[in-house]
């Protein structure tokens, strides 16, 4: 069961103070920027006509997090956020993930500070907004394959200031924090998760961008020319388990040709392999669940 200790975000406002719930361990990441701006706050999710937005004018914040990831998810870090958001009399206007947001489109038309203080895994983030009065709050929380960041947006007098109290850690939330970069993980784990990996939905086709765990796993290959990676795709329980086996590899042959066309890594030093739904990180009874299941990992196969 994952816990979590208050992290603060003061409001001197009549209105009062909000306080937001992140895991103990989590770490601001850059400093406060307060800007006196316009703020498109979105409405809606994208559609071939764009997406619906306020565009709101007065004392802009900005805060980022990052959290060591383990497994944790962008629902499990939004759901106390908005639980707390609807208890003190905010009004949620959108609360989506990845898809439901629309995708690719919807993250790259959205206001997001730039990597690497800010990274957005196109297939695994989650976004809110919400208005109370003359104040409005947007929340980007994304996972990558290490961290987990947390943009937390607010609008509202230009007097705003921001106190923020980390307590110190209470407690962990799960048996092992995953940190270090992509090789370090692939040589003290075997494997690693490639979670900024985006497909099309039901297809096998690996999405546009430019996704940052390709050019670091075609980084270790050309560092280390003796190793092999196997690249293996997982499903989530729907469908029959023949179906999701061929859907799983083709999605790791996707990202295999992905690393060899545009990224230059050697074809003898990777395989592509697909396990459908036999190997779930997480529960299937879920939507948050199953799209954590839906994945590709990189795992090591040989050391010489």
């Amino acid at each position: 069961m994952f816990r979590f200790a208050p992290l603060l975000l003061m409001l001197p406002l009549q209105a009062g103070a909000l306080t937001l719930d992140l895991p103990a361990n989590a770490v601001q990441s850059v400093e406060p920027l307060t800007e006196l701006r316009s703020y498109e706050l979105p409405l809606g999710p994208w559609s071939d006509e764009g997406f619906p937005t306020e565009r709101l004018e007065g004392s802009v914040t900005r805060q980022i997090f990052r959290i060591p990831s383990n497994g944790l998810t962008p629902f499990q870090i939004m759901t106390p956020i908005k639980e707390q958001l609807s208890s003190q009399g905010w009004e949620i206007l959108l609360d989506c993930e990845t898809e439901d947001c629309g995708g690719y489109d919807f993250r790259f038309a959205t206001e997001v500070a730039r990597a690497p203080e800010m990274q957005v895994a196109i297939g695994n983030f989650r976004f809110l907004s919400a208005r109370r009065d003359i104040e409005a709050v947007s929340l980007f929380v994304s996972r990558t394959a290490r961290e987990v960041f947390v943009q937390f947006t607010h609008l509202g007098h230009d007097d705003f200031d921001v106190a923020t109290t980390i307590p110190a850690p209470q407690a962990t939330f799960g048996p092992e924090i995953v940190s270090g970069s992509l090789a370090d993980q692939l040589e003290s784990r075997g494997h690693v998760v490639l979670d900024d990996l985006s497909f099309e939905t039901g297809s096998a086709q690996l999405g546009h961008g430019d996704f940052l765990s390709l050019t670091e796993i075609a980084a270790y290959l050309a560092e280390n020319p003796g190793r092999r990676i196997a690249l293996v795709g997982h499903t989530d329980a729907s469908g029959s388990l023949e179906g999701n086996i061929s859907l799983s590899k083709r999605r790791a042959g996707s990202v295999l040709e992905r690393l060899v066309t545009d990224h230059g890594a050697n074809r003898a030093q990777l395989d592509a392999e697909g396990m459908g739904y036999l190997a779930p990180l997480t529960t299937n009874l879920t939507e948050d669940g199953r799209t954590a299941n839906r994945r590709v990992e990189a795992i090591l196969l040989s050391t010489e």
